[in-house]
């Protein structure tokens, strides 16, 4: 993996992330809150548990900052409270990834989970993990988002690859 690999994952991350997002601003307040067959309860839980993982994984391989907690859903009574943190969190990445060469993504990283158990990793896998873990998250999103009639629409990486000529 290079440099550019993990730039161009980063790209649909965002791109994803912005689809979503874009789509849960226009549920109700209701909507957002409301209990859901989703693995964090609701859309605002899932989109919460995304957007901290993505925040915690940069702290740990950028700051060397081992979280003991993720964001709770109470840090964002509203869809647009989250999009404005998490775009602050999309500029810290992006200036964490632009920081990196190909060589820093071999680097082992070692940090604690939020439970303090120890754990050691290549830089580059963990930040594919990052991308990974919110494709899985957009996905139960994208659910509940269409059961309120507000699909992201395709979030597809062949989509974003032919939208933005990557």
């Amino acid at each position: 993996m290079n440099k550019n690999d993990i730039v161009t994952l980063f790209e649909y991350n965002y791109w994803a992330n912005a689809r979503v997002l874009n789509a849960a601003a226009k549920v109700t307040p209701e909507q957002f809150v409301a209990p859901a067959n989703l693995s964090h309860v609701s859309l605002r839980g899932t989109l919460v548990h995304t957007f901290g993982a993505e925040e915690v994984w940069r702290l740990r391989c950028w700051e060397g900052i081992s979280a003991t907690a993720l964001p709770t859903e109470d840090e964002f009574p509203t869809a647009d409270a989250l999009w404005t943190r998490w775009q602050a969190e999309e500029r810290a990445m992006r200036s964490y990834l632009a920081s990196l060469d190909d060589a820093d993504l071999n680097t082992k990283i070692q940090y604690r989970n939020t439970k303090g158990a120890p754990f050691e990793n290549i830089l580059w896998k963990l930040l594919a993990h990052v991308v990974n873990h919110g494709t899985q998250s957009r996905a139960e999103a994208g659910i509940a988002l269409t059961m309120f009639g507000q699909s992201p629409g395709d979030l597809d990486m062949i989509l974003f690859f032919r939208e933005t000529g990557q």
